[in-house]
């Protein structure tokens, strides 16, 4: 029996306490609409009318299937539009990865975008890495993730990768401190800090194949998994690292140097599983992917538009966002081309 059908029916005979104005306002005939009260009644074993040459009247176990069953219908098609919801990616929890590498500016604005796209959905990250991503978006235990490329990608769906430029992160007190582009040439014999090549392989190599092919070749690599450390190894003199220049912004004892022109960047994409992804995977995917382009190109384009030549622009050594100096390039003296 489609109880709640039989409900939605029994509810119009008892506010209207006529059969046939009851069958007009739901659209159909009377026989029918009586057959169904008498199912419901069978289904419940109790009278729910009185029916009389003088009327309709509800009985006492009537009077207590009315007072219950509205909540129990606004219920159900609460339940209904939520399943819509959740089906067309409107509602929901949507499981995602990040690697520790990505500026956490960057991951608020992916957010905030696509909070404002799909408010219903709560998104969930994880800070992960490539590797550890591919495992659990292959077992269903992620909706989608960020990964760095090159990356196998069987079984998943890739948005257009973008690159994310990267700088060199110093020491304050380097020689190589200043600022403008800097060739990776000029690292010399400096150790590289770098993430474990387990976390992302295909990453790991294709950085060492680049710095070696542009003159740098590494003495040695000293590895750490989280920017926090990464920081600490190069203020401690343990080597020079390669990051996003977000990631320097909040060690006040470094300082970032953008790198020569498409000297080195870190391809990155949203993927989503191939098969029966969550509905909203696809739409985060998009979102985050648009974000990642304007990051990109807000922060390392030139006159010449994205690909063109770096322009002079105030690098996080020596001024903030607004151009201003930071409140640290006083502590720590930063030295500047024109010798302030």
């Amino acid at each position: 029996m489609d109880l709640l059908r039989h409900l939605r029916y029994f509810r119009a005979v008892a506010e209207e306490l006529h059969f046939g104005r009851a069958a007009e306002r739901l659209g159909m005939a009377q026989p029918p609409l009586s057959r169904s009260i008498r199912g419901l009644e069978e289904e419940l074993g109790a009278q729910l009318f009185e029916r009389s040459s003088r009327g309709v009247r509800l009985t006492a176990a009537g009077e207590v299937l009315l007072a219950e069953s509205g909540e129990l219908l606004d219920r159900a098609e609460r339940v209904r539009a939520l399943v819509a919801r959740a089906d067309r990616g409107e509602h929901g929890t949507l499981r995602i990865g990040v690697p520790p590498e990505l500026p956490g500016r960057v991951l608020a604005r992916v957010l905030t975008a696509f909070a404002a796209e799909a408010p219903g959905v709560q998104v969930e990250p994880r800070e992960l890495s490539t590797a550890e991503q591919v495992r659990l978006l292959a077992e269903k235990e992620l909706d989608a993730g960020l990964l760095q490329h090159p990356v196998e990608l069987a079984g998943l769906v890739s948005e257009p990768v973008t690159g994310l430029p990267l700088g060199v992160v110093l020491p304050r007190g380097s020689p190589l401190a200043g600022a403008g582009p800097l060739p990776l040439a000029a690292l010399g014999g400096s150790p590289l800090v770098i993430f474990p090549r387990q976390a992302a392989p295909g990453l790991y190599d294709a950085t060492l194949n680049a710095c070696r092919a542009q003159g740098y070749h590494p003495p040695r690599t000293v590895h750490a998994g989280s920017p926090e450390v990464v920081m600490g190894l190069v203020i401690a003199g343990r080597g020079v690292a390669l990051a996003h220049e977000a990631v320097a912004r909040k060690e006040p004892r470094v300082l970032w140097r953008p790198l020569d022109a498409d000297a080195l960047e870190w391809p990155v994409s949203f993927v989503r599983p191939a098969a029966a992804p969550h509905p909203a995977a696809r739409r985060l995917a998009a979102t985050a992917t648009a974000v990642l382009r304007a990051e990109a190109g807000e922060r390392f384009t030139g006159p010449s538009g994205p690909g063109g030549p770096p322009g002079r622009r105030p690098g996080p050594e020596t001024a903030g966002p607004d151009g201003a100096p930071r409140p640290w390039d006083v502590v720590y003296a930063v030295r500047r081309p024109d010798g302030g």
